[in-house]
């Protein structure tokens, strides 16, 4: 592997586009390895170059497996993809890179933040972002009118669309919810995903909106690029409320009619539209490979708008 770039992507499941995007980095030489619970059902750990069993991000062994991955495979980049091991990763951030890997992870705090979802609402209204009206469930409760009706509840720290419900009156919230919950009024109008790349000294540098047309499990199936300077002025926003933050972010928008563009959420990892994003030139796999071989990033803003993502099902076959 001398001269190669060895990167890991973690929790690959069915992230193969995600995969292949860092296979094809132009003249780095990158040898791609991907883990999962069980790498053999997973299709981006078959579609990478090697494959390896870890064992939950919530088990106490978990980072000492990666260590060993890391150190037994010259690892330099680790990508983490989903929300729940992003707090793992980052404590671990400076232990992995004793072992020669950088961690593509902005630093806890930041991640702290952005995985309690109210807490995000609250960092970034104090920092002039827009945002929905929020509160708790037990704030909600004591107060129905707080919030205009119907109402949208999520869990505080939930992914992948778990848990989340409309209601149209106070007598449809559950007599009890196994997890926290937050509520905001429902919001109408089309949804944006907008994708940022941070380097490594803090710039913003590169901000790619794109309408969700379609989406499937909470995942843009069908999506177009757009330039807008108001969205990009969130993703500003966003930067300025969490200066720590690095890497690669997305953050979810709702165009209202009435409120305007509004966030709703934020994750600090490649989202499921990054595909749209690479395809239109704005290629933050190329560029965290860029930083972990030390070079400056080729980083740009110079990404094609008017692309439209058409996603189907595909398979991967072994045996």
């Amino acid at each position: 592997m001398t001269g190669g770039v060895p990167v890991l992507i973690s929790s690959a499941g069915r992230r193969g586009a995600l995969v292949r995007a860092f296979q094809q980095v132009p003249g780095a030489r990158v040898t791609v390895h991907g883990c999962d619970l069980a790498p053999d059902l997973s299709a981006g750990c078959q579609l990478a170059d090697h494959a390896h069993r870890v064992p939950r991000c919530t088990d106490p062994g978990f980072i000492d497996r990666i260590e060993e991955i890391v150190r037994d495979h010259a690892i330099r980049l680790i990508v983490p993809t989903i929300d729940t091991e992003l707090a793992a990763y980052a404590a671990a951030a400076e232990r992995l890179a004793q072992a020669g890997a950088y961690v593509h992870v902005s630093p806890p705090g930041v991640i702290a933040a952005v995985r309690d979802k109210l807490r995000t609402m609250q960092l970034l209204a104090g920092a002039g972002v827009p945002v929905p009206p929020s509160c708790t469930e037990a704030e909600l409760r004591a107060d129905p009118t707080r919030l205009d009706w119907p109402v949208f509840g999520k869990p505080v720290g939930g992914s992948a669309s778990r848990g989340l419900g409309t209601y149209q009156t106070p007598d449809q919230l559950l007599a009890d919810y196994p997890e926290p919950m937050m509520f905001q009024p429902v919001l109408s109008g089309p949804e944006y995903t907008v994708n940022m790349f941070i380097d490594r000294a803090g710039t913003l540098r590169t901000v790619v909106p794109h309408l969700r047309i379609q989406t499937r499990a909470g995942e843009v199936e069908k999506g177009r690029t757009e330039r807008r300077a108001d969205l990009r002025a969130l993703a500003e926003g966003i930067h300025r409320a969490l200066p720590q933050a690095r890497g690669v972010m997305c953050f979810q928008v709702m165009d209202d009619p009435l409120r305007g563009p509004c966030v709703i959420e934020i994750n600090a990892r490649f989202g499921g539209g990054y595909p749209l994003a690479h395809h239109a030139g704005a290629r933050f796999a190329d560029w965290l490979v860029q930083e972990a071989r030390g070079l400056p990033p080729a980083a740009n803003d110079d990404w094609r708008a008017g692309v439209t993502m058409l996603r189907y099902d595909d398979a991967v076959f072994t045996g």
